[in-house]
């Protein structure tokens, strides 16, 4: 994934910063894969559907 050593330094941080790395790898895979497009659509409906104003 790119990412060769952490910024932080303890266990909590250190988790934190794996979680985002990890999320950023996922959505470009994502967006490479589907289009950012259609990941645009699948977040909007999602929020329509969880979110109701």
């Amino acid at each position: 994934m790119g990412a060769t050593h952490f910024l932080t330094r303890k266990l909590a941080g250190v988790s934190a910063e794996m979680s985002l790395n990890v999320l950023a790898y996922n959505l470009k895979r994502v967006m490479k894969i589907i289009g950012t497009t259609s990941l645009m659509k699948a977040i909007t409906v999602q929020k329509l559907v969880f979110l109701p104003i």
